[in-house]
């Protein structure tokens, strides 16, 4: 298919895992009956951010894959049609953990995973001290609509990630995300963190001709340790076109459901105007595998 009707859903977390869970089914529900037959979830939606802090008993939201996490969104999305990108908290084995990204398929099977590669570990995303980083690549995921570029989050800001998934034929690239501000940032910070993070995403469609999706969460999440004072996260979630257009673009506070078909044949399009596939420069890239060229 050409045409691929999609969905975004931004929402707000709360405690509950299994609250947050039916939550969630109840809006893919409300996308499929759109007519959406993609559906994009934010990262680790079915709980709150828990890296703000470190702490051991965290590690209980974890569930290995498959498991009930991915029974709950396998049955939806066999029951409804749809191909579903989830964003769960993987228990691979005893003290390894991932944070992976599962697609499921029109007929509810897995078409596959994605374990996020790039790790942050900063002041309220102390990610490293849960996450292995991934060991899968960049392999994009075959499904019904097409071939999909799952990374998440952190990986949105390295354009490596974005261009070997597009080199691997992704479709599309898609980031389920989990980011705000922390709350004593001027607003002129403020804008110019989330108008980064739009921008790079933005970028990444630009530089490999491919529709970009990118779903975020929103509303307000305390910090458990009171070290910092939490999170706002800032919604935007958006889908930009193979010239970086938006296509559609949420708010920063509330919860929504945007829905917009992507056109596939928009990026072989594009790519005959701007083949940049064509112009690289294969030849002269070595370094780029180093950590730095001194």
């Amino acid at each position: 298919m050409s045409i691929i009707q999609t969905a975004i859903i931004q929402i707000k977390v709360g405690s509950d895992k299994l609250a947050n869970r039916q939550k969630l089914g109840n809006k893919i529900r409300e996308a499929a009956n759109a007519g959406a037959k993609l559906v994009v979830l934010p990262e680790l939606h079915d709980s709150l951010y828990f890296c703000q802090t470190e702490d051991v008993s965290n590690f209980d939201l974890a569930e290995p894959i498959p498991g009930p996490a991915t029974d709950f969104y396998s049955q939806l999305a066999g029951e409804l049609g749809i191909v579903l990108v989830t964003s769960l908290f993987e228990k691979r084995a005893p003290g390894l953990y991932h944070n992976t990204a599962v697609v499921f398929d029109t007929n509810g099977s897995i078409a596959g995973k994605y374990r996020k590669m790039h790790i942050p570990d900063d002041p309220a995303y102390y990610e490293k001290f849960y996450f292995t980083p991934g060991d899968m690549g960049f392999e994009p995921i075959q499904t019904s609509v097409g071939k999909l570029g799952v990374l998440v989050c952190w990986d949105q800001w390295y354009p490596e990630a974005a261009r070997l998934m597009a080199l691997r034929g992704a479709d599309v690239l898609i980031y389920p995300t989990a980011i705000g501000y922390e709350l004593t940032d001027t607003d002129a910070e403020k804008n110019r963190q989330r108008e980064a993070w739009i921008t790079i995403q933005r970028a990444h469609a630009v530089a490999n001709g491919v529709p970009v999706i990118s779903v975020n969460r929103t509303g307000y999440e305390a910090d458990p340790s009171k070290v910092t004072n939490g999170i706002e996260f800032w919604g935007n979630s958006f889908v930009a076109g193979p010239q970086g257009e938006f296509m559609v673009q949420a708010s920063n506070t509330n919860e929504e459901i945007q829905l917009i078909d992507i056109d596939k044949q928009r990026t072989e399009n594009v790519r005959r105007i701007w083949p940049y596939f064509r112009d690289r420069r294969i030849d002269a890239y070595a370094s780029i595998v180093k950590r730095y060229d001194d």
